[in-house]
């Protein structure tokens, strides 16, 4: 027997086949839930999941499709998504995530069932101005924390840190399951500073390539004193008067911002993160690396820290696949 599973985000959806635990296909699209919003139908999301499906399909030698269960996470259970699932309230692991898989049917895409994985949110009773910053929701992230834990054999309590243009920090109890997370737009922050501001030509529009500690944990250092803003023009600065290099200044920038990640996780009261609370870090190198570089510089965290040395693109088929087998239908 063989799945599929089907992970569509907002820009992007990623398809991958599996053989036991190996995968033996896969594909990209350039599509997403974004697509869904803008046009006011489904049809470009439709077609560019299916795509991806056939491609990885074919990449795998899959022809008897009846063989293949199909799994789908992310925000294609979203209401712009293909099929819409409310959110889990947290607490929820792997048993309530299983228990949560709803199967539908979506002909346009694939003549065969999919099951979908339902997205977790914070529990929190009443939104209020004064309460807003203890809600947040995540849907993908769950499978892909599933995926750590198993890769890992990770139990908690634990803090699981995946970085991206949406960064996500999620809390996991001494019962591996998720009781909240935190998400930051650092990644799309760092994105518009670099490319659509006045440093952009300081940094000639590219990202630091390799971590540079010194230029990195000094752009955080200052702003955390004097806030990111004037640190921004710093780096400015540095372009005009010193002799910084472009990955250095990039560093500067990246510190500065992933500054600003490690309050949200130091404060938050989603988190409620204790000094000692073991730590994982996953997902983009850079963003990655440089997560890792400043928590082991912070003094406020002593716990142990993992860095994950690998993408591990396919971390929320893994996790989807852990939930389907808590389900019992892989």
């Amino acid at each position: 027997m063989y799945a599929v599973t089907i992970d569509t985000g907002t820009t992007n959806t990623r398809v991958y086949v599996w053989k036991d635990e190996q995968v033996i296909g896969e594909a990209f699209q350039p599509v997403g839930v974004r697509d869904t919003a803008i046009s006011g139908n489904k049809e470009k999301l439709t077609q560019g999941v299916k795509a991806a499906i056939e491609v990885a399909l074919q990449a795998a030698g899959i022809e008897d499709r009846s063989q293949v269960t199909f799994f789908a996470s992310g925000m294609i259970t979203s209401n712009v998504g293909l099929c819409e699932i409310p959110h889990l309230v947290a607490p929820a692991g792997k048993r309530e995530l299983a228990r949560g898989m709803v199967r539908m049917e979506v002909p346009e895409v694939i003549d065969r069932p999919i099951w979908f994985v339902p997205g977790v949110k914070n529990n929190v009773p009443e939104i209020t101005l004064d309460y807003a910053e203890e809600m947040d929701v995540m849907r993908g992230e769950e499978a892909e924390t599933v995926g750590v834990m198993e890769k890992l054999q990770l139990k908690g309590p634990a803090i699981i840190i995946l970085p991206g243009s949406h960064s996500k920090f999620i809390r996991i109890d001494p019962h591996s399951r998720i009781t909240g997370c935190v998400t930051t737009i650092s990644g799309e922050l760092l994105d518009v500073i670099t490319k659509q501001t006045i440093l952009a030509s300081s940094l000639q529009h590219d990202f630091a390539e390799e971590v540079d500690e010194p230029f990195l944990v000094k752009g955080a250092h200052y702003a955390e004193t004097v806030g990111l803003g004037r640190t921004c023009f710093t780096l400015r600065m540095l372009d005009m008067f010193t002799d910084a290099t472009i990955n250095q200044k990039a560093n500067f920038l990246l510190g500065a911002v992933l500054a600003t990640d490690i309050l949200a996780v130091k404060n938050s009261h989603a988190l409620q993160v204790n000094r000692d609370t073991p730590m994982v870090v996953c997902g983009k190198k850079m963003l990655r690396r440089g997560l890792a570089a400043l928590i082991k510089h912070d003094e406020y965290f002593t716990g142990p820290l993992t860095d994950m040395d690998d993408e591990h693109q396919a971390l929320s088929g893994y996790g989807v696949l852990a939930i389907a087998r808590e389900r019992g239908i892989w």
